[in-house]
């Protein structure tokens, strides 16, 4: 007994229940059930006999009846009426097992298949048929969109004419198949997408091919139309039309009919639309009008761009104040850009150094850097041309520009200022002033300090002050050895010092540093063509213009190279090429004409000489070759005008008033010829060669001068003969001291510093400002 567990009164009883039975299966009461008995009666004894295949079921050859009639249905014990049973006079049906798979009628030997597997596959769709009129529509449709896709696509290629071409096609398709619905009666389900789509896009390669009637009737078709929404906003589009036409009335006119039809939801837009206002009073010289725009632009959402037009208008209507406070608006605009020291690694983690490795390069921190040097562009183009005018002297409005620029978020560009400012200073030829200004800068950090030194090296450079030059030069590359301005300023500075080989290396470091610092490949080639290496020259000056394709300067050194190497034809032909692109250079010219006569071609020769003394009347060289042209082809009175040129550019020379004078007696003027040589003489009275002519043509005259001149003649001609004696003598006298003192000298000294070394001369050459240096432009870069 103690291992017996009594159950406590509260505990359910764990075998409570099994007692109870259902009164259904009470098979005692069926006896007395007249339901069951009724049913029994009217159903069992026509079911087929019980089989032992299918044992107790009910899946005979034919369904079960059901009880129709006023019978009394059956009734469960646990109230659920019976299956077949009668309720409220209505027949109910048996519960039907056909959806679930089964079937009474099932034949013998057939397999389970409630899903339908054994059919085989279904059968395949039917075919549409395009022959109807809504299919057709359809695939037209399809074919206008194909149409719009090809044109955008064609105008992000470039190939603008195609993109027209498509266009075209798009807006013909699409009409053919407004019609086609009008013929089908399907008018009321047009889709007034596509014919906007063709419409706008139509308008918008009109518009890139400079085809602005058209553009501006196809956006007035869109406009007009009702049944478009929105179609207001295209008023902007009209508005830049009118813009690019010049038309800036009409502009604005269109500007502010869309700026009405556009919500104030759409701030952005409206700020954009009332900028081109202000844009387009500018261009209209009403700056109080475009003032009025972009301070209500710079009071509701202000941005760098709107600013500096700001400050533009204040500066053309004269407001200092209003200038100082538009430029204190600049510097404060936000730029939405965060800090770059995100994108310095503050950790050894490498998975987030991987990550700002990622970043550091991607197209939103391309985006923050061209923000960033847009606001920069902006502010110091502003404060250099705000600065001259604010205060009594741009050094103070230049003082006030950098106070500003220190106390806001642009702190670095306050030594750029500097800069210009010392840049300033030097464009007024205030050299002194740029100086100091720049050697402020001695004690800042590197990048400005390089910045200043090179400037001052460049500046002192020009002085020909070559040691305060070289001392910059160095301070500049011992501040930032990777400066390119400052090895090239340094090159220079040896190059002058004909150190030709130490210039070049020079020169190369600094083009390893920077390959597109075009000064310093432009000097390399000179100093290669100092030392004789005219191919390294040619090989530099050929890659300088593959750069700067119109340069001048460097068309010149390929063609003077091609000379020295002795090929005329290509020389010629980069003279050629750089007569187009300086077609009044009369050196040039000159040059090309001394080509053509060297190769014999007189004609071209002449040609080019003459449009060099067109264009410089002054050349005495072009001069003395034209006037000569005219005397071997014999027409000496053409020669007569270019010979009184040279006595007029040349007045004591007295070769040019003879060949005058020598030119009216070969074309029968001896009249002429006779008073040319008496004003010759009275102006160069002992010029034999003068005095002669005169004597000849006063006795083939017959003229009583002509002994006169004769006796002259003779005298000067005397008087010539003992002033050549006399230096004669002269030089026989120098010569004899001479050899008395080497004769009494040591002849076994020998010096004991050796042979002197002879100086190499430099030929002097027409062109010696190109063959030495770049100029200004070319050297060195003012800007840091």
């Amino acid at each position: 007994m103690e291992h017996v567990h009594l159950a406590a009164e509260d505990e359910d009883d764990l075998y409570s229940g099994y007692n109870d039975y259902n009164p259904t299966f009470d098979a005692e009461e069926l006896d007395n059930d007249a339901g069951f008995q009724q049913a029994v009666r009217t159903s069992h004894g026509r079911r087929p006999p019980m089989t032992a295949k299918f044992p107790g079921t009910a899946v005979g050859g034919r369904a079960l009846g059901t009880s129709f009639g006023s019978r009394v249905p059956l009734s469960s014990s646990m109230g659920r009426p019976m299956t077949g049973a009668v309720q409220d006079g209505a027949a109910r049906p048996m519960t039907a097992v056909r959806a679930a798979g089964y079937s009474s009628a099932v034949a013998r030997g057939s397999t389970f298949d409630p899903l339908g597997q054994s059919k085989g596959p279904a059968p395949p769709l039917e075919a549409k048929n395009e022959d109807t009129p809504e299919e057709k529509i359809k695939i037209m449709e399809k074919k206008v969109n194909d149409l719009i896709e090809e044109s955008c696509l064609a105008h992000s290629r470039g190939d603008l004419q195609l993109a027209l071409d498509k266009a075209k096609e798009a807006g013909r398709k699409e009409r053919a198949l407004v019609r086609q619905r009008e013929q089908t009666g399907t008018a009321d389900a047009i889709n007034l997408d596509l014919s906007y789509s063709v419409l706008f896009n139509l308008a918008n390669q009109y518009d890139n091919n400079g085809m602005y009637p058209e553009a501006l009737n196809t956006y007035q078709v869109i406009v007009k139309n009702k049944m478009f929404t929105n179609a207001g906003r295209l008023k902007v589009n009209m508005a830049n039309i009118y813009f690019k036409q010049k038309n800036y009335a009409k502009a604005i006119k269109f500007y502010r009919m869309a700026l009405d039809q556009i919500s104030n939801v759409h701030k952005e837009m409206r700020i954009k639309i009332m900028q081109n206002i202000g844009v387009a009073f500018i261009r209209m010289g009403q700056y109080s009008d475009a003032i009025t725009s972009f301070e209500h632009i710079m009071s509701e959402s202000p941005n760098l761009k709107t600013g500096f037009n700001l400050i533009l208008c204040y500066y053309a209507i004269g407001d200092r104040e209003r200038m100082k406070r538009s430029f204190q608006k600049l510097i404060s605009v936000p730029l939405g850009i965060d800090e770059e020291d995100k994108y310095i690694p503050a950790n050894d983690d490498p998975h987030t150094n991987m990550v700002i490795e990622a970043i550091k390069n991607d197209q939103l921190h391309q985006m923050e850097r061209e923000r960033k040097a847009l606001a920069e562009k902006f502010i110091m183009t502003a404060a250099k041309l705000i600065a001259p005018v604010i205060e009594s002297s741009f050094a103070v409005g230049f003082d006030w520009c950098v106070d500003m620029v220190k106390s806001s978020v642009y702190v670095e560009l306050a030594n750029d200022l500097e800069l210009s400012k010392a840049i300033t200073y030097l464009r007024q030829r205030d050299f002194n002033q740029a100086a100091e200004t720049l050697k402020t800068f001695e004690k800042k950090d590197s990048r400005v300090k390089s910045a200043a030194a090179t400037n001052l090296s460049f500046l002192y450079f020009l002085e020909k002050d070559h040691d305060q030059a070289d001392h910059y030069a160095n301070l500049a590359m011992n501040a930032d050895h990777y400066n390119p301005a400052a090895l090239v300023n340094k090159g220079n500075v040896i190059f002058v010092r004909e150190d030709y080989v130490k210039a070049a290396e020079f020169y190369k470091e600094a083009l390893r540093n920077d390959s597109s610092c075009t000064e310093g490949l432009y000097n390399l080639g000179l100093a290669y063509k100092r030392l004789g290496r005219l191919e390294d020259a040619l090989d530099c000056f050929l890659k300088l213009h593959a750069i700067l394709r119109n340069s001048s300067q460097v068309m010149y050194q390929i063609a003077n190279l091609y000379e020295m190497l002795e090929d005329p034809h290509q020389a010629t032909e980069w003279l050629m090429q750089l007569i187009s692109i300086t077609p009044t250079d009369p050196h040039i010219l000159a040059k090309l004409g001394e080509l053509y006569d060297n190769e014999g071609d007189k004609s071209q020769a002449f040609q080019y000489y003459s449009e060099s003394y067109r264009y410089f009347p002054s050349n005495i060289e072009v001069i003395e070759w034209l006037a000569a042209y005219y005397i071997d082809t014999e027409f000496c009175e053409k020669a007569i005008k270019y010979f009184e040129r040279a006595t007029l550019i040349q007045p004591t020379q007295v070769k040019w008033h003879l060949m005058v004078a020598s030119c009216y007696r070969r074309s029968g003027n001896y009249q002429k010829a006779l008073e040319t040589y008496k004003e010759t003489h009275r102006r160069f009275p002992e010029n034999v060669e003068c005095l002669r002519f005169l004597v000849r043509l006063s006795t083939d005259m017959g003229l009583k001068d002509a002994q006169d001149y004769a006796t002259k003649l003779k005298k000067v001609e005397k008087m010539k003969e003992i002033r050549e004696q006399r230096v004669k003598s002269g030089r026989e006298s120098s010569a004899r001291t001479r050899r008395e003192g080497s004769a009494g000298s040591d002849a076994s000294y020998v010096d004991p510093l050796g042979p002197q070394l002879e100086r190499p001369k430099t030929a002097a050459k027409k062109h010696t400002e190109e063959d030495e240096f770049a100029d200004e432009e070319y050297m060195n870069d003012l800007l840091p």
